[in-house]
């Protein structure tokens, strides 16, 4: 069939256009969107599909010499799930658990065959399950019962646990949310160092209603979550201006690719390892080892010891959401004065 000369004029015309928006520049962010998805779906799926507990910290309290045999015997059960070690007495042990240098511990009766076990749903209820479980098991075979006393319980409105986390998470997409607009809108590298310091400047203000908002709905609104307001609203813009700050430093140095960096490191790699539906103790190495490093986690950490913990173990994850925040920061603002610089360097150049 032979065409007219409009249909070649129409087709061609319509190969232009498409030739004039699929440019290089569009095919490197396509690639890196059909990346990321990829990274998530193997991420989440990797982290989360078989999750059981390993290595996790467990103090055994026994009389005499049982306390040795019994923490050798759970240190043999199958897969490595406990990392035992002996506890002077059961009081040595809740103080442990409240301090979350352990995640549960087995108080062997001196007389009897019911011993107790102590756990802690309040950092997270599928590793206490999980140890219920584990435990009941080892003292079945031993011809001996269990009883668990929850140490320190998660609140009844608290599902699983997983309120800390998904505050933590609102927080995040919060962060990178408003960098990401500020980038769209007035483009992805601050002109000068007094423009990228107003950016730093209003994601701080972001911050501080955004913390205090999150504090609130879980706090006096829903009761999801017990601990105080105040605590939580400081936690809640430290974690929204780390985040944020973060990617202003990315998007400062790469551009508009920082945003697709921010989402690679807070909602890929961050979300699936902050120990969130299931707490670090039962994910897989790789994602135990990242988790710790990265706001979701921290987050995640500092929230949980804050509701539940008395505040207790929070100074290093807060260390790690103050590193972002100053090197977010730092790097932002360097970043746009070596912008700068480059500009007044090139401008001779151009001149001649």
């Amino acid at each position: 069939m032979s065409h007219t000369p409009v249909t070649d004029r129409r087709r061609g015309s319509f190969l232009g256009e498409v030739k004039d928006a699929v440019t290089p520049r569009a095919t490197l962010l396509v690639l890196g969107v059909l990346a990321l998805q990829l990274l998530f779906i193997a991420s989440y799926v990797g982290a989360l599909h078989d999750p059981k507990p390993k290595n996790v910290p467990f103090g055994v309290v026994a009389p005499g010499a049982a306390a040795e045999r019994t923490a050798d015997r759970l240190e043999r059960l199958p897969g490595a799930t406990l990392d035992p070690r002996t506890v002077a007495d059961e009081a040595s042990a809740r103080r442990q658990i409240e301090n979350r240098e352990i995640d549960g511990a087995l108080v062997v009766a001196p007389s009897g065959r019911t011993d107790t076990l102590l756990v802690a749903s309040g950092g997270g209820t599928a590793l206490a399950t999980a140890l219920e479980r584990v435990v009941a098991q080892a003292e079945r075979a031993e011809g001996r019962a269990v009883r668990t006393v929850d140490v320190a319980p998660a609140s009844t409105r608290d599902f699983n646990g997983l309120s800390s986390f998904y505050l933590v998470v609102g927080w995040c997409v919060g962060g990178y949310l408003c960098a990401s607009i500020l980038a769209i809108s007035t483009g992805a590298r601050p002109a000068d160092p007094r423009r990228a310091a107003i950016r730093l400047i209003v994601m701080a203000l972001v911050a501080i209603v955004g913390g205090l908002g999150g504090a609130v709905i879980v706090g006096p609104i829903l009761g999801a979550l017990p601990g105080g307001v105040v605590d939580l609203w400081g936690l809640g813009a430290l974690i929204t201006f780390a985040v944020g700050a973060a990617t202003l430093a990315l998007q400062g140095v790469f551009g508009i690719v920082g945003i697709g960096l921010a989402i690679l490191l807070v909602v890929i790699a961050g979300n699936p390892s902050a120990g969130g539906a299931f707490p670090l103790p039962m994910l897989p190495p790789f994602w135990q080892a990242i988790g710790p490093w990265l706001p979701p986690g921290a987050g995640t950490w500092t929230a949980r010891s804050i509701a539940y913990f008395k505040g207790n173990a929070e100074t290093a994850s807060l260390l790690v959401l103050w590193a972002w925040a100053v090197a977010g920061t730092l790097i932002t603002l360097l970043a746009a004065a070596l912008r700068v610089r480059r500009q007044e360097a090139e401008l001779p150049t151009q001149a001649d």
